[in-house]
Parts: C-alpha cells; sequence; structure tokens
C-alpha cells in the first residue's frame, strides 16, 4: 500500500496538469498525478522521477495526506461529474476537491451544494496562462469555502505568477464565484483577440503590409504602449516560417475559427443580468461567421463590396492611428468585462473585490497587460466605480485616442475590411456618453403595438397613448 505522504494530488496529466504538478514540485511540495490514460501517467514518471504517478484512482487517493487535497484538470462538462463519482467512495469527510478546468458557474453551484451534504469541501479554481503558466507561474482565480481555501493557499500562492513579490492568486469569496471570473476573464480575452485580428485585416488587406511589416508594428505596439502579452505573441507569429514549404506560417492557416464555449457562456450571462457586452458578444459572433468558410468563399464570387479596397493613406501615420484604435478598443474592452462582474457580483452576491481581480490579472494570465495595473488603481481609488471609462486617467486615454478610432472604423467602412469588435467598442463609447438615447421612440413603438406603457421626462408615472 502506497504511504499516504503527498501533500497535493492532481487529475488530468494533460500538458497543463503535468506542468502544473512540475512547477508544485519545484516549489518543494511533495504531489501525486494520476490519469486514466496510462501513458500520461508514464511521460509523468519519464519526465518528473520524483512525482508519483499512480496507476490506479486507490493508489492516488491512498498516496494524499488528509484532509486530501485533489484537483481536477479535465474538460468541463459531464467528465467532471465522472471523476467525482469516482473520487467520493475513497475521500472523507473535510477533503478538498477542486476544480481547475473551465466550469461553467452554474455547475460549479450544483456541485457544490451537492458535495456540502457529504461533508466534502469543492472549491472553483480558475487558471489562466496556458501550458507555460502552469510550469511557470499561472493566474488563479479560487472561490468556494474559505476554511478549505486556507488549507490549500500556501500551495497555490507559492506557484502562481508573481508582480513584484505579490502572488497572482487571490480568495475571491464564496460559491461559483471563481469560475465566474474565469469566464469573463476568457470573454475578455476572446474580445482582444479579434480586436487584434482586426488590427492584422486593416494593415494586410486595407494598407497591403507585408507580414514582416505587421510583425514590426505588434512589436512597437507591445514595447511602447501596449505591454500586452497577446500582443507580444501576435507580433511573435508574424516571424515564423514552416519548415516544409518555407512559407510563413499565418498565411497557411485556416481562416476558421474554433471556441470551447466561455465566451458564449459569458455574452449570455451577461443578457441575464442585463449588462451589455457588445466587444465580447460580436468576438463571439466573428468566430461563428468565420466557421461559414465554403459559404464565404462561394458568396464572395456574388457579393460585392466597394471599388476601392486600398487605404490610399501614408502607413507610418496610418499605424501610429490603428494602434490608437487598438488601445482604445483594449480599454472599453476590459471596462465591459468589470462591468459585467461588478453586475454579477450583486445578481450573484458575490462582493467581488475588483482591485483584487484587476491585480491577480496583472501577471500569469492571458490577458495580462500593462494596463491592469491601472484599472487596480482606479479601484483602489473608488471601489464602487461604476464603469472603468468614468475613472479621470482612463477617460483621458480614450478621448485622446477615440479620435484615431474613428477614422480607423470609418476608413475600413469604406474599402469594405469588416471591424465588428473594434466598431462595437466605438458604438458602446458613444453610446455609454450620450446624454440621451433614442430609446424614446423604441419606447413609443412598444406602447403602441403592445399597451406597454412608458414613463414621462416632466412627471413621474407610467402613462398609455391611444396612438390611433
Amino acid at each position: 500500500m502506497v504511504k499516504a505522504i503527498y501533500d497535493f494530488g492532481l487529475i488530468g496529466l494533460g500538458t497543463m496538469g503535468k506542468n502544473l504538478l512540475m512547477n508544485m514540485a519545484d516549489h518543494g511540495y511533495e504531489v501525486a498525478g494520476y490519469d486514466k490514460d496510462l501513458s500520461k501517467v508514464q511521460s509523468l514518471k519519464d519526465e518528473a522521477g520524483e512525482i508519483y504517478g499512480a496507476e490506479t484512482m486507490e493508489e492516488f487517493v491512498a498516496s494524499l495526506e488528509r484532509p486530501r487535497k485533489v484537483m481536477m484538470l479535465v474538460p468541463a462538462g459531464k467528465i467532471v461529474d465522472y471523476v467525482i463519482a469516482d473520487l467520493l467512495p475513497l475521500l472523507d469527510r473535510g477533503d478538498i476537491i477542486m476544480d481547475g478546468g473551465n466550469s461553467f458557474f452554474k455547475d460549479t453551484e450544483r456541485r457544490q451544494e451537492e458535495l456540502k451534504g457529504m461533508g466534502i469541501h469543492y472549491l472553483g479554481i480558475g487558471i489562466s496562462g496556458g501550458a507555460e503558466g502552469a510550469r511557470r507561474g499561472p493566474s488563479m482565480m479560487p472561490g468556494g469555502n474559505r476554511i478549505a481555501y486556507n488549507k490549500v493557499r500556501p500551495i497555490l500562492e507559492s506557484v502562481s505568477a508573481k508582480v513584484g513579490k505579490q502572488p497572482c492568486v487571490t480568495y475571491l469569496g464564496e460559491g461559483s464565484v471563481g469560475n465566474y471570473v474565469k469566464m469573463v476573464h476568457n470573454g475578455i480575452e476572446y474580445g482582444l483577440m479579434q480586436i487584434l485580428a482586426e488590427a492584422y485585416d486593416v494593415m494586410q488587406r486595407g494598407l497591403g503590409m507585408s507580414n514582416a511589416e505587421i510583425h514590426e508594428a505588434f512589436t512597437d505596439w507591445n514595447e511602447k504602449e501596449l505591454r500586452s502579452f497577446l500582443v507580444e505573441i501576435t507580433a511573435k507569429i508574424f516571424a515564423v516560417k514552416d519548415e516544409e514549404t518555407g512559407k510563413e506560417v499565418i498565411d497557411l492557416i485556416l481562416d476558421k475559427g474554433k471556441q470551447k464555449g466561455t465566451g458564449k457562456w459569458t455574452s449570455q450571462d451577461a443578457l441575464n443580468v442585463g449588462e451589455p457586452i457588445p466587444t465580447i458578444d460580436l468576438a463571439v459572433i466573428a468566430r461563428a461567421i468565420s466557421a461559414f468558410k465554403t459559404e464565404r468563399v462561394a458568396a464572395s464570387e456574388i457579393l460585392h463590396g466597394p471599388s476601392n479596397s486600398v487605404i490610399k493613406k501614408d502607413k507610418k501615420t496610418y499605424v501610429r492611428r490603428l494602434k490608437n484604435a487598438t488601445i482604445f478598443s483594449f480599454l472599453v474592452t476590459y471596462a465591459q468585462g468589470m462591468s459585467l462582474l461588478q453586475s454579477a457580483s450583486e445578481e450573484y452576491n458575490y462582493n467581488l473585490d475588483l482591485e483584487g481581480v484587476a491585480k491577480i490579472w496583472r501577471g500569469g494570465c492571458i490577458i495580462r497587460a500593462k494596463m491592469l495595473e491601472d484599472f487596480r488603481k482606479a479601484y483602489k481609488k473608488d471601489a464602487n466605480l461604476t464603469n472603468l471609462l468614468v475613472d479621470a486617467g482612463i477617460a483621458k486615454k480614450v478621448n485622446k485616442t477615440q479620435k484615431d478610432t474613428r477614422t480607423v472604423v470609418m476608413d475600413a467602412v469604406k474599402v469594405g475590411v469588416p471591424v465588428p469588435c473594434i466598431g462595437a467598442c466605438l458604438s458602446y463609447f458613444d453610446s455609454y456618453r450620450a446624454a440621451r438615447l433614442p430609446m424614446n421612440l423604441v419606447q413609443a413603438q412598444r406602447d403602441f403595438f403592445g399597451s406597454h406603457t412608458y414613463e414621462r421626462l416632466d412627471k413621474d408615472g407610467f402613462f398609455h397613448t391611444e396612438w390611433e
């Protein structure tokens, strides 16, 4: 029988799981791993001999010190429930199960409630940073029972990314908040990625720039104002050549987007809580419409755009304008995501500390960027800030860059290059800053055909007009 000597156990030895275990081992923890796929267990043993690779679930659970601390890094959905069902007969009251995957927050709530009666603690822990982040230090977003979290806190803080000496992990609150925050993180990620794709499209199709020029532009943006992980990797992509053909890899990739669901969930729940996040919505839609590749190719032969398909302006000057449009759009996208977190916190009683969220997103995660520190400072100054865009410092930046954003959107429309997310950021900005919107007409229409009533500017109450 295996001795119960291991501090932490992890189920799911894909690249993320294996790398996170090796990260823990590097920080002096005795850790164990298990996977139903025994080839992955063997791969762990071959790569990290100091980590115990269990070949059965029984051996795995028996190897862990009590209270047992077990993390699952498996695909979201039914697989999580199957793993829990296999674990439960082997666990005792007080043991802790952690879900480190991208589970839907409502599933986490259900699992917490089911396990609570059995005396098992269940934490939903959003983890961001990809395989490299898992190995070198991810950003982690834990939610659930605070006492259970405190038992795993030293391990999570040790292995997380650091900004200065501050760990990029913090207790976010009870319930499903960890998975919710990770879901919104991914929604913001969708938006930022699509904004960069649109900037690339404007550079390539609108300005006729080469991949080398685009690489240089994104590199310059990242080294100066943006300091963003996504901009950094985007720049690198344009410099990589295919070993087989010698061509640039970017030109060989099929323009057909894939998604796993977190962006869609973000949009769906934003509608549920009544929070507008149009940039994220359109980023999800952009992936969906890209999937109709065959239809798009056929449509391109029938449907015609502008006769002029080139932006005839100085490239250097225009790339600077495009950079400002990207900065503007990034700020607006983050603002939408953070505003959703604030609304969800009220709706689901999360009591979220948005400064804490901005703080742990500064390092390790996919959406890390220099501007996260500006957001942290904004929420530190005013924890009840209604929207990041009304913080004085951030308002100054969006006001400064909105003019170039308008130029980019207008020119893209003129040459037929779609910029749904950059355009959505501008529309959100214009709507949010509008003291009056044309919704009075919509209210009149609703009252006309359905007697839904409306409110008036000049007196209180609800009113109906006989329009005919």
